[in-house]
C-alpha cells in the first residue's frame, strides 16, 4: 500500500504529506487555491484542486481519488449552522468515495466529541453526548463514514494540537480572564500526530476509533506557566481551587497498545523544555 491522498494540506496535512513522501509513498494532496499547487509540487506532492462547499463540489481531476488510502483532514469551520454544514460536506465526500472506489479512509477527528466530565477519564467506549456544536458535527461525520459499507474508515480523535506555528504564548496574550489552573490539558504534538497516522497505515488498522493524546496531562497552571517562562510573556492569572470542575482526561491507551506506540512528547512540557 504505497498510494495515499491527503484531503486538506494545511498545518497538519502538509507536513504529513511530506512525511509520507519521505516514507516512500506516492502522495496526492488537495488544495482549495490553485496558487498553493507549486508549494506541493516542490515537496514531491501531486496537487489537485478540491472544494467541498454547501451545494457545490469542484474537483480538478478524479485522479485524486486513485489511491488506496484517503486521509481526511478538514476540520469543521466555525459557522452558526456547523452541525448541518459539515455533515453535508462529508456527505459530498462520501459520494466521491463511492464513485471512485477508495477502499480505506483515515478521518482526523477531535476529542471535542467528548463532553467535559468533571475530571473523569474518557475512552473510545465512552458514550457521552458532545457539549460543543463542533463536537456534535464531528460525531455525525464519524458515524456517516464508519457506517458506510463501501469503504473502511478509521477515526483518529486528536487532542489539542501543539507544535510549530502553534506557540502557546499566543494563547497567553489573548487571555485576560482568570483561568482555573487545576484543570488538566489534553494535548498532542504535530510530530506525534504524523507518526501515529503513518503507524495506522503501516499496521493496517482499519475500521476502528482511536484517541490520540499525550499520556501525561499536566495542569493548565503548569503548562501555561512554563510557556510564559519560556516565551517571556506574562502568565495569565490562575484560580487555585482544589476541585477540577468539568474537564475530561483523554485516555489513549488503546492506540498505545495497538500500535506499541511511544510518544515523542508524552507531556506537552517535554516540547516546551526541548
Amino acid at each position: 500500500m504505497r498510494n495515499v491522498s491527503v484531503l486538506g494540506c494545511g498545518w497538519l496535512g502538509l507536513p504529513l504529506a511530506e512525511a509520507l513522501v519521505r516514507s516512500g509513498f506516492s502522495v496526492k494532496g488537495s488544495v482549495t487555491l490553485v496558487e498553493k499547487s507549486d508549494q506541493l509540487i516542490t515537496l514531491g506532492i501531486e496537487p489537485f484542486l478540491l472544494i467541498l462547499e454547501r451545494g457545490h463540489v469542484e474537483l480538478s481531476s478524479p485522479r485524486f481519488f486513485e489511491s488506496e488510502v484517503l486521509i481526511v483532514n478538514i476540520p469543521p469551520r466555525r459557522v452558526p449552522d456547523i452541525e448541518t454544514v459539515f455533515p453535508e460536506q462529508i456527505g459530498q465526500l462520501i459520494f466521491l468515495l463511492e464513485k471512485y472506489g477508495i477502499g480505506k479512509v483515515i478521518f482526523v477527528s477531535s476529542t471535542s466529541v467528548y463532553p467535559d466530565t468533571g475530571g473523569f477519564v474518557v475512552s473510545e467506549d465512552s458514550n457521552l453526548p458532545p457539549e460543543k456544536a463542533s463536537g456534535r458535527a464531528l460525531l455525525k461525520a464519524e458515524k456517516m463514514l464508519m457506517q458506510n459499507g463501501r469503504f473502511k474508515t478509521t477515526v483518529l480523535r486528536f487532542g489539542g494540537l501543539i507544535g510549530p506555528g502553534r506557540d502557546p504564548s499566543r494563547f497567553l496574550t489573548r487571555k485576560k480572564e482568570i483561568i482555573n489552573g487545576n484543570v488538566p490539558v489534553n494535548l498532542i504534538h504535530q510530530e506525534d500526530c504524523i507518526r501515529i497516522i503513518l503507524g495506522l497505515i503501516e499496521n493496517e488498522e482499519w475500521g476502528d476509533v482511536f484517541n490520540a493524546c499525550g499520556p501525561v496531562h499536566p495542569l493548565k497552571k503548569e503548562f501555561y506557566g512554563l510557556a510564559s517562562a519560556v516565551s517571556g510573556i506574562k502568565a495569565p492569572t490562575f484560580e487555585d481551587t482544589e476541585q477540577v470542575p468539568g474537564h475530561k482526561i483523554v485516555d489513549s491507551s488503546k492506540l498505545i497498545n495497538r500500535l506499541n506506540y511511544r510518544f515523542k512528547y508524552p507531556s506537552p512540557l517535554d516540547w516546551l523544555l526541548q
